[in-house]
């Protein structure tokens, strides 16, 4: 149970980190959401609500860099897959809910919540960047397409979640897929 607790305790702290940024992981917003007893704070996240905001992070950046890295079809099943499981959290959330990495990056509490964002997106970066290089492009040009790939997405969740509408990611859709599949 105690490990179903802090499960609970670190999805609840995702999902406001989704959906208010950093400042709506709040202890009591955390326990409010998981249903976990207050003491169960300090017992699974002794370093407090720091340590919840920094593991609430990576969880969200491992659970969308491992949807990256397991896309084996190519781009063209990256962008479908990526661009779909977004749409599919959008409007499940009625846009209510947007990228916790992206939250963390938007604004960070301390020096490691910013870490936690630069490593999330240098994962996913490398990610597509390795799947465009198995799929014939080079190395430098790789890059930058996966660079821009990982921020248009990012740009099209803050602006379906401003429009509530997955227009924007409609239209990342097509041009990634034209760019990433050439």
């Amino acid at each position: 149970m105690a490990r179903g607790t802090r499960q609970r305790m670190l999805d609840s702290a995702v999902a406001l980190l989704r959906e208010g940024g950093t400042g709506a992981v709040t202890l009591d917003a955390v326990l409010t959401r998981s249903q976990a007893p207050r003491g169960s704070i300090y017992h699974h996240f002794p370093g407090g609500r720091n340590q919840l905001l920094l593991e609430a992070g990576e969880q969200g950046a491992d659970f969308i860099g491992t949807m990256i890295e397991s896309a084996t079809g190519g781009p063209a099943e990256l962008v479908e897959l990526f661009v779909e499981f977004w749409r599919g959290l959008l409007v499940e959330s009625d846009y209510d809910a947007g990228c916790p990495v992206g939250a963390l990056a938007l604004s960070p509490g301390s020096p490691e919540t910013a870490e936690v964002a630069r490593r999330a997106f240098t994962r996913w970066t490398d990610a597509i960047a390795a799947l465009l290089v198995a799929d014939g492009r080079g190395a430098d040009e790789a890059r930058s397409l996966a660079s821009a790939a990982v921020a248009a997405v990012e740009g099209a969740i803050m602006l379906a979640r401003t429009y509530r509408s997955s227009q924007p990611l409609d239209d990342v859709a097509k041009v990634l897929r034209s760019h990433l599949a050439g």
